[in-house]
């Protein structure tokens, strides 16, 4: 039995030895510039993982940094601190561009040397702990220190000592050494950062999800090695002017942002509408505007000032507030403070003159009217004026109104399961309706034709003058079987021309057809069951009127139909549409 064990014993020490010889038994390793544990690396990676499980490199934990692509972006990408949306996740994904012409050489890098002519070599050559590359034939080369531009020239220089012709050579900077580099201060995410000595300040920030735009700090991010600072960097720098420092980074280096400074926030007609940092104590109004950027329509700016429990505001021209100074929490809003001088008004329709007008501030229509010469097909006594300040406000009264049916349409309560299901597809039915309906857009029409002040009217901004043509047409639209544009006769009657146009629709509800006159009136007939308005056979049609047949509105809810009644009014007056159910 004791010989069995030493026969054991003998086998493994064997198997050792030659494992420990094999490393580099020729000393082809050193003569490449590769050292033995290089070597033994290389060769465990061929190993199977159960294979490498029980080697001394797994006492080495390996960090692993979360991926940068799994970090959430968005909030630097939402906020209004200048600077933030920098840090997107793009800059941790795109490593260092290879050639940097002022990048020290140093321990672990790789150089590709290629010799070529009387003598052929071409491999990459790792920087030993001298510092040292060893140059087949040439013997060890020292380029610890050398800068990335000067690096051929000494690599030539070693050659052609050896080879004095017909030898020629190349080197290059294959990979920079592998850092990992600690990332603190007021980041999103602190922590260790793997990349190369190349990769730049934003590649490591971007990694560690970028500065926190609510505490940290643009205009000081420090680069540190043990306790000396060998590097700050301005990001303000490389955000306005495009220039970004190329600090080299070694292993253990720390990025440190600094606490935010001072902040001003900026809004208003700029093109840079953000929250600036600032370093001094206070900041005048034209360095602001530097990197602000205000439009060329800002000729105002509106300083709320952070002092305490009382408010002060300070109200100050462009051209003026250059000296005026800023604080910390201050709040600065570009404007622009015109006086009108003149506006600009269309004219369009029939008509033989000019279809722009520039006109002074406080024009009135009668004053627009002097300049329009009519045309024979012109019908001046129905003039239309469509004004944008009303589109909108139109525009708001129609959401609200649809606002409020959706809540009705959302709430309305039910006794039964059957009548919880009804509600629900009445509901839905509705809810699709009122998505069309926002789509509609009102016209702005402004009903002038019959107003006694009508040359009084003042003008705005962009009002359009429509002069309508004498074309002798009735329009027939909404729930009619064949909606047409009909030739007018006089001896016809509403109801005449709503059968011309192929009668009602079986949607179509009788007692509520409205006529839109040209000149921007509506009358309201209510069939033969009128009692409050009146009935179609009192209603005179009138060349370019067109009717509109509104549809039926056939729901449970009694206040539900009185809303959908409504809206449909609002909309069959303010853009002349009728939008079926």
């Amino acid at each position: 039995m004791r010989s069995i064990f030493a026969a054991m014993a003998l086998g493994m020490a064997i198997v050792v030895t030659a494992h420990a010889a094999d490393v580099d038994p020729l000393g082809i390793n050193q003569a490449l510039g590769l050292s033995n544990a290089a070597s033994v690396n290389a060769r465990s990676a061929k190993l199977p993982a159960e294979a490498r499980a029980g080697s001394p490199d797994q006492a080495v934990p390996d960090i692993r940094p979360q991926s940068p692509q799994l970090f959430d972006y968005s909030a630097n990408i939402s906020s209004d601190v200048f600077g933030a949306n920098l840090f997107t996740g793009a800059f941790a994904r795109q490593g260092a561009t290879q050639f940097n012409p002022d990048y020290v050489v140093a321990v672990g890098d790789k150089i590709q040397v290629r010799l070529w002519g009387a003598f052929d070599f071409d491999a990459p050559l790792t920087v030993d702990p001298q510092g040292n590359i060893f140059v087949p034939h040439a013997g060890p080369v020292r380029v610890l220190g050398v800068r990335n531009q000067d690096l051929q020239q000494l690599v030539n220089a070693a050659v052609t000592k050896v080879f004095r012709s017909n030898v020629f050579s190349y080197a290059s900077l294959a990979a920079a050494q592998p850092v990992r580099v600690f990332v603190s201060g007021f980041v999103n995410r602190p922590g260790l950062y793997s990349g190369t000595s190349m990769d730049s300040l934003l590649h490591y920030l971007d990694q560690a999800g970028g500065i926190d735009p609510a505490r940290g700090s643009f205009l000081t991010v420090e680069v540190k090695r043990g306790t000396r600072v060998r590097a700050t960097a301005n990001l303000y720098e490389f955000l306005l002017n495009g220039t970004m420092p190329l600090i080299q980074l070694a292993d253990g280096d720390v990025i440190f942002v600094a606490p935010r400074r001072n902040s001003v926030k900026v809004s208003g007609l700029v093109q840079n509408a953000k929250r600036f940092e600032f370093a001094d104590q206070k900041l005048s109004v034209s360095d602001l505007a530097r990197i602000a950027k205000p439009q060329a329509s800002a000729t105002h700016v509106r300083v709320i000032r952070n002092t305490g429990i009382t408010k002060h505001v300070d109200y100050y021209a462009l051209t003026d507030a250059s000296g005026a100074m800023l604080g910390n929490g201050d709040e600065v809003e570009f404007t622009a403070d015109k006086k009108p001088g003149t506006i600009t008004v269309r004219v369009e329709g029939e008509h033989l003159s000019a279809q722009e007008y520039v006109l002074p501030y406080g024009a009135r229509i009668g004053d627009l009217l002097k300049h329009v010469q009519y045309s024979e097909r012109s019908d001046k006594d129905s003039v239309q004026l469509f004004r944008l300040s009303v589109k909108e406000r139109q525009s708001e009264m129609l959401r609200a109104s649809l606002r409020t049916l959706e809540n009705v349409a959302l709430t309305a309560r039910s006794g039964t399961s059957d009548e919880a299901r009804l509600r629900k597809e009445e509901a839905e039915l509705i809810l699709q309706w009122v998505e069309r309906a926002k789509k509609i857009e009102p016209s702005g029409q402004v009903v002038i034709a019959q107003a006694s002040t009508r040359d009084d009217l003042l003008l705005e901004n962009g009002d359009v003058l429509r002069v309508p043509t004498l074309d002798g047409l009735v329009l027939i639209n909404g729930e009619v079987l064949f909606p047409n544009a009909i030739a007018f006769e006089r001896s016809l009657t509403l109801d005449d021309y709503i059968n011309r146009a192929g009668g009602y629709t079986q949607n179509a509800d009788a007692a509520r057809v409205v006529v839109a006159r040209r000149d921007g009136t509506f009358v309201q007939a209510t069939g033969d069951k009128g009692w409050f308005f009146l009935s179609n056979g009192d209603v005179s049609v009138r060349p370019g009127d067109e009717v509109l047949v509104l549809p039926k509105i056939d729901v449970k809810s009694r206040q539900i139909w009185k809303d959908m009644t409504q809206i449909l009014y609002q909309i069959a007056v303010s853009a002349k549409v009728v939008l079926g159910l």
